[in-house]
């Protein structure tokens, strides 16, 4: 998958605040979108208005054997922590966000990339034709 970021085609910014009263949030796509969706976090930050207390930011989500797990990814404190850089922290959605411990409020930015499938593009184009398959010189033995 390509960098995200601005100049990706696809990709739009992803934002949402956590809280004493908003302790949640589920990023989720269509169903019925066929398209490949991902999740990039940059960053986790305390925001304005935030208490000196540890804030324990969690990520609910599935493995690969698709059952669900819940994995904390941030523990942010105003007084020594109040951001830590995820580096597009990629997440396949449906992943649902929660403030396990503290009252925020927490700020998750991020990129949405979407990649739309083109039936071409799953065909196999990468056959040679015959003239290719000519020019292509021989492989030889590697020498001992």
């Amino acid at each position: 998958m390509e960098p995200h970021g601005p100049g990706c085609p696809g990709s739009v910014l992803f934002g949402c605040e956590l809280t004493a009263s908003t302790k949640s949030y589920t990023f989720q796509v269509d169903k019925e979108d066929d398209s490949d969706h991902i999740l990039a976090l940059s960053v986790v930050c305390l925001r304005d208005g935030a208490k000196d207390e540890c804030n324990v930011v969690e990520i609910v989500g599935r493995n690969h054997k698709n059952q669900e797990i819940t994995v904390p990814v941030a523990n942010l404190k105003l007084s020594c922590q109040p951001l830590l850089s995820l580096d597009n922290f990629k997440l396949q959605p449906p992943v649902t966000f929660r403030l396990a411990a503290g009252s925020g409020p927490v700020h998750l930015a991020g990129w949405h990339q979407t990649v739309h499938r083109d039936d071409a593009s799953f065909e196999e184009d990468d056959d040679l034709s015959e003239e290719e398959k000519e020019e292509l010189p021989p492989i030889m033995p590697a020498r001992k």
